[in-house]
């Protein structure tokens, strides 16, 4: 069906102090866009912050990604993601390179293979009530998306769509083609995440360097725009785990 949740990967030890250090900066460097629809949004969150990083590499994670993806990943994108209270519910897309809106985006009708996985790490629990990300179901199969002008209204309620949901400290993991959206948060506590996207070492990710000739390029012949994420600075990179460091090399200033 495109999705699954891998449980109790973040420690419960560890996770209120991980939680706390994702929200802290999230505070400092939001999106005043984001931020104005009632999410805490920080792209490049590796730059930022580290917490999440010993649990990156985690097995039980990767490998699953590696089976899709084949035996060589690297981390596309880290961005801090809080749903507030009070937030609107968001539009269906599928992730990059799906999403037809960016300026980088495999052409629709794509094929189906598997090119991307998307992950939220849940640091508060998901559901219903608190806005656990809305998914289509086996909606990853379609060879489009509500971004493309399928014939699917991006802002309507889905017959099949559901909250996905899971205690904190586990891994929602999405093939990026999925269709999900932003669930509103009912309750007066905000819903943690960061969510971290893996791509075969194939797939292209200097598109989403800021300034970078692929972004420009593509941004100017296109009309659109393209997500950003800030490289990694050395001494973050230093500082990273062993195992970790190789599915960040690519992004090394």
């Amino acid at each position: 069906n495109g999705w699954t949740v891998v449980e109790d990967v973040v420690p419960k030890s560890n996770l209120d102090a991980v939680r706390q250090e994702v929200e802290a900066p999230t505070e400092t460097h939001h999106s005043v866009r984001a931020m104005a629809k009632g999410i805490g949004h920080v792209g490049g969150f590796i730059a930022y912050n580290q917490a999440l990083a010993p649990y990156l590499a985690e097995p039980r994670v990767l490998d699953p990604v590696k089976a899709l993806l084949g035996p060589i990943v690297k981390i596309s994108f880290t961005t801090a993601t809080i749903n507030l209270p009070g937030n609107p519910r968001g539009g269906w897309h599928a992730d990059w390179p799906f999403n037809q809106n960016n300026a980088g985006h495999v052409k629709a009708p794509y094929p189906d293979t598997p090119m991307h996985v998307t992950t939220l790490w849940m640091l508060s629990a998901f559901s219903a009530e608190n806005g656990g990300t809305l998914i289509v179901p086996g909606s990853h199969r379609e060879s489009n998306n509500p971004t493309g002008d399928n014939g699917i209204d991006p802002e309507a309620t889905h017959p099949e769509e559901m909250n996905a949901s899971g205690s904190a400290g586990s891994v929602l993991v999405l093939d990026s083609r999925l269709w999900h959206s932003t669930a509103p948060n009912g309750t007066d506590e905000p819903r943690v995440s960061v969510v971290v996207r893996y791509a075969p070492w194939w797939l292209n990710t200097r598109v989403l360097w800021p300034d970078s000739l692929e972004q420009r390029y593509l941004v100017e012949t296109t009309g659109k725009t393209e997500n950003q994420q800030p490289p990694v600075p050395r001494d973050v990179f230093d500082g990273l785990p062993e195992d970790v460091k190789p599915l960040f090399s690519h992004w090394v200033e």
